[in-house]
């Protein structure tokens, strides 16, 4: 981040690289068609770009843009429940696409977890959703959701339990 900030074009392209495929599985969680959550990660990058002059150096960069993205994930939703759905045809119900290699399983699996995850709080949800399957520490998980430590883990224990 700090080359990107320093004027280096090629740093921008690494950082997408790097992160937009993390940040399109976490679109992908609860939209249902890949565009949307294509034009959520275009958005949370557009984001950073504008905002790389307030990043302040020696930061996380993970929890900063996971922020971003969260943030932007949230107004999806607000915006789309204020609006009637015309376009149910198009929708994926299992939120994905499964390949030619996919397992009948593998697919069940997914859609289980899919199913598990929308039944939970969305605080909840956005936390397991950072921290298991993201893979963020708990402290960047607090950091992307704007929470407390203590609150990240109590979260997040709920949310295991149910």
């Amino acid at each position: 981040m700090a080359r990107y900030q320093a004027g280096e074009t090629a740093a921008f392209q690494e950082l997408y690289t790097r992160y937009a495929p993390r940040l399109e599985g976490l679109m992908r969680r609860l939209l249902y068609r890949k565009e949307e959550a294509a034009d959520l990660v275009q958005q949370t990058f557009l984001h950073l770009h504008r905002a790389r002059n307030d990043f302040r150096t020696g930061a996380l960069l993970r929890p900063w843009l996971f922020t971003i993205a969260l943030n932007l994930k949230r107004k999806h939703f607000r915006t789309v429940a204020r609006r009637p759905t015309s376009e149910l045809g198009e929708i994926d119900p299992a939120g994905s696409d499964p390949g030619p290699g996919d397992s009948l399983e593998r697919s069940e699996d997914q859609a289980a977890v899919r199913a598990a995850l929308a039944q939970l709080p969305a605080g909840t949800r956005e936390v397991i959703e950072l921290h298991w399957v993201e893979g963020l520490p708990f402290a960047e998980v607090a950091q992307a959701v704007g929470a407390s430590l203590s609150a990240v883990k109590v979260r997040a224990h709920r949310g295991y339990k149910v």
